[in-house]
């Protein structure tokens, strides 16, 4: 059987994936992780919080920073509905501007759910916090390739909106292959998203870097057509009419 990867593209004004986050400090990490990629899943699977997550045991999981973005920082404060008592001061750190390709190696039945689901989501999708949603319907494309080939050969995600050069290169973190070469170790395996006792494991990552694939063309405004992959670029004046002008 055909080895085949799900591919999406996560863009948006704002990103946080932490893997370590404690009390009135938010970080985030450069890149989506493990465990906030397969919660986006299960939020478009709809499935309930407490539900098991053994069926994901078997994706591969890998991404590739086609734009890092920027670390920026909100301030926050909060007080009670009767404001008489003030809530901890925290510092919220996240990712402005960042784009990713991410890549999900499963099998084939499992893939097709995920990918229709996504197409079509049970519950609200974010990039990480519930107050950060994606720039619009989030693209996917099924490749018949495997995990590293897929997210190698994908075409480079360029926000032309900015005009940007291309990079020297782009980095790719991938699940460890087993006896393959680990470059570094973090809590992101998801065993339970139970709000009374979430739970991770530990996930050995390979860090690779590529030259960025040639870009194509982006699709304006929500969702590329069937077999497309590219970034949605949003142009707000196209909403409006040569009359309202």
């Amino acid at each position: 059987m055909t080895t085949r990867t799900l591919l999406l593209t996560l863009a948006g004004p704002q990103q946080a994936w932490g893997t370590s986050s404690r009390f009135a400090t938010r970080s985030t990490g450069q890149a989506p992780t493990r465990s906030g990629v397969l919660g986006l899943v299960a939020a478009a699977l709809g499935m309930d919080r407490t539900a098991t997550l053994d069926h994901f045991r078997g994706v591969r999981f890998g991404v590739r920073i086609d734009r890092p973005g920027r670390v920026e920082r909100d301030f926050q404060t909060a007080r009670t509905l009767d404001g008489k008592t003030s809530m901890p001061l925290s510092h919220r750190y996240y990712l402005a501007d960042a784009v990713f390709v991410v890549g999900l190696e499963t099998d084939h039945e499992l893939l097709g759910e995920i990918h229709a689901a996504l197409r079509r989501p049970r519950y609200p999708l974010y990039l990480g916090r519930r107050a950060f949603p994606p720039a619009g319907p989030i693209p996917t494309k099924m490749v018949d390739a495997d995990l590293r080939t897929a997210l190698t050969t994908a075409p480079w995600q360029k926000p032309r909106s900015h005009g940007e050069a291309a990079p020297t290169f782009l980095e790719m973190l991938l699940d460890a292959e087993p006896g393959g070469p680990v470059d570094l170790s973090v809590e992101d395996d998801p065993i339970s998203f139970d709000p009374r006792r979430r739970r991770y494991g530990w996930r050995d990552i390979q860090i690779l870097r590529i030259d960025p694939p040639g870009a194509e063309p982006a699709t304006v405004l929500g969702q590329p057509e069937p077999g497309a992959f590219a970034l949605p670029v949003h142009d707000p004046m196209l909403l409006v009419s040569e009359e309202e002008v």
